[in-house]
């Protein structure tokens, strides 16, 4: 079985959002798949995906000072500056996340570990609704 389904998720702040039930919710096929992959792709080039740590919110706020210290806003470097002083940056960290995740599925739901969760990494201020294409491909129960 393939199939596809477009999951368009709000605006959020910058920051590093849990979206795991989001993206589950979005597949309503996935409960009847026995094995199988999901395979989650951001369509931007300002944001970007991670699986990490889905308890504890420190961790999140952990990651974006960490990102915002290593790729900093304002460098005197950028030339693409056009948009923002939060653009190119938000580029760079987009690029050294990724735009994808492929996720195994096992009887019915992601087999993902006790603490694992997607995120949506939202390095703009104001980066607006954020589109995802969600492909499943599996067998069936």
């Amino acid at each position: 079985m393939w199939t596809q389904h477009t999951l368009t998720l709000p605006a959020r702040r910058r920051g590093f959002h849990l979206i795991t039930r989001d993206v589950v919710q979005a597949v309503p096929e996935l409960a009847r798949v026995r094995a199988g992959l999901l395979q989650v792709f951001i369509q931007h080039t300002s944001a970007s995906l991670t699986l990490n740590e889905n308890a504890s919110p420190d961790v999140r706020r952990d990651f974006e000072r960490y990102f915002n210290h290593a790729v900093p806003e304002g460098w005197r470097e950028w030339e693409h500056t056009l948009e923002g002083p939060d653009d190119m940056p938000a580029h760079i960290k987009a690029s050294l996340l990724g735009p994808s995740l492929t996720l195994p599925v096992q009887g019915g739901r992601l087999a993902l570990g006790t603490w694992q969760g997607i995120y949506l990494c939202e390095h703009r201020d104001d980066g607006g609704a954020r589109r995802l294409l969600l492909t499943l491909h599996g067998e069936s129960v």
